[in-house]
């Protein structure tokens, strides 16, 4: 029984979820998928509250050039360039044997500075947020202040006071981590099974205090809430429910607007963007979905991906049950190569915020996502984490879909040829050449087998 009903009695609600137990890669579209005037609502955050997440990230600007020199190209500002993926495409046309018209591209989040992930938005933002509200409680700087100060021996002595706490399954506490050691704080990550040993050590390389569990990431989080709970210096980073976090990830959007019309790319009804998201527990893609439907409008559509043994997300708003069923309860074992995606159970903040603003969900299995790794470093010499290909196969979801989905947002041929679609590469950079080369000969295995 689960919650209450027979395995049975779920697949007649539900039929997919006879594919998502079966492990079948699974696309599905929202059919409750609202006008954005209408649903953006359902969030309880504006464009205001982006706004100002943004100018707090250029108020720290002066900082982060000094703390990560890194930076400096940029101006203390975290950000990823977009890269087109021509040959790619032609490969994707052959391997998935339809034609993909409009453009691909790529949103290259997997190699921003200093954590070398999505992650870097919103766990850097969330630390960056914590340490202003304590540094303007405690004096040690003013809004009109130049926040270089906070590069300095005394800053680092006030921030040592404090304790900063999280779970994650890698990226996050690598980006929270980083940050949090580099102001003072005294950062502890508790990592789940699936967590890459070289992050762990890079985390400890800093001076972080890294706590191991032989569970996945719902564990992991459990623990780190429950430190935090007990010491009121200590700060929680809440993956599952932090709006911090969510705000962070949502200021990539005006960002990629500027470099979409750099590169002369029309968003408009007649020119849709289609935005494949790697999802796992549903923070950084829902924060970057919800920026892009406040920057876009109607005119862009938010597609998450994940693995086919973790579809937290697409089980939650599927059956609309969001957090208050996990893929386990389906005997569904959470056990993926794409570590930045191992999460049984969604967010249920990010899912019911969201539930009408994702048009579609779709899984892949980890051995098209190693072999769509290998395809993109050959065909376009970038290197990625297998999470980071999960958004590629998006564009052949979309184009070959059979659930009227194209029709009911009013998509004619004639838009779709004009579409750009953009993979969200969520992490790849700093993983060591090693690691790096064992995906690659996997994926090229795979890809010789055919």
């Amino acid at each position: 029984m689960i919650l209450g009903r027979t395995l049975e009695n779920w697949y007649s609600s539900y039929p997919l979820i006879r594919d998502l137990v079966a492990l079948q890669e699974t696309t599905w579209f929202n059919p409750a998928v609202a006008p954005v005037a209408e649903s953006i609502g359902d969030v309880g955050l504006t464009a205001a509250d982006v706004a100002d997440a943004s100018a707090r990230l250029t108020r720290f600007a002066s900082y982060l050039r000094l703390a990560f020199p890194e930076t400096d190209c940029s101006g203390g500002i975290i950000e990823s360039d977009i890269q087109p993926l021509p040959q790619l495409q032609n490969l994707l046309s052959e391997r998935y044997g339809q034609t993909l018209p409009g453009a691909l591209w790529l949103k290259r989040d997997s190699h921003l500075p200093i954590s070398g992930s999505i992650k870097a938005r919103g766990g850097i933002y969330e630390v960056l947020k914590h340490a202003e509200d304590l540094a303007l409680a405690g004096k040690l700087l003013t809004l009109d202040d130049d926040y270089a100060v906070l590069h300095s021996d005394k800053a680092r002595a006030f921030f040592g006071q404090y304790k900063i706490a999280v779970g994650s399954t890698g990226n996050l506490g690598l980006s929270i981590g980083i940050m949090g050691a580099a102001l003072g704080f005294q950062v502890t990550v508790h990592m789940s099974a699936d967590a890459r040993q070289w992050k762990k050590d890079k985390l400890r390389s800093h001076g972080v205090t890294v706590v191991e569990y032989s569970s996945d990431y719902s564990v992991a989080v459990a623990q780190g809430r429950k430190q935090a709970e007990s010491d009121p210096a200590c700060h929680f980073v809440d993956d599952e429910n932090s709006v911090n976090l969510f705000l962070g990830y949502s200021v990539a959007a005006e960002r990629l607007k500027k470099q979409l019309a750099a590169a002369n790319i029309a968003v408009d009804a007649q020119h849709p963007l289609f935005v494949y998201l790697p999802c796992g527990v549903g923070g950084a893609p829902g924060g970057v979905a919800f920026g892009l439907k406040l920057a876009f409008g109607d005119a862009v559509h938010c597609i998450f991906a994940e693995p086919t043994h973790s579809p937290c997300m697409l089980l939650g708003v599927y059956t609309g049950l969001h957090d208050e069923v996990s893929v386990q309860d389906f005997g569904i074992d959470n056990v993926t190569a794409a570590d930045g995606l191992a999460v049984g159970r969604a967010s249920g903040f990010v899912g019911k915020a969201m539930q009408r603003l994702l048009d579609g969900f779709y899984t892949v299995s980890d051995e098209e996502m190693y072999s769509l790794l290998a395809l993109m470093e050959s065909s376009e010499g970038t290197r990625l984490e297998p999470s980071a290909l999960a958004g590629v196969p998006g564009i052949a979801r979309v184009l070959g879909e059979q659930q009227g989905y194209l029709a009911r947002a009013g998509l004619s041929s004639q838009a779709m040829a004009q579409a750009t679609h953009l993979v969200w590469a969520t992490g790849g950079n700093m993983v060591p050449s090693d690691e790096m080369d064992a995906y690659l000969a996997k994926g090229r295995q795979l890809l010789a087998k055919g």
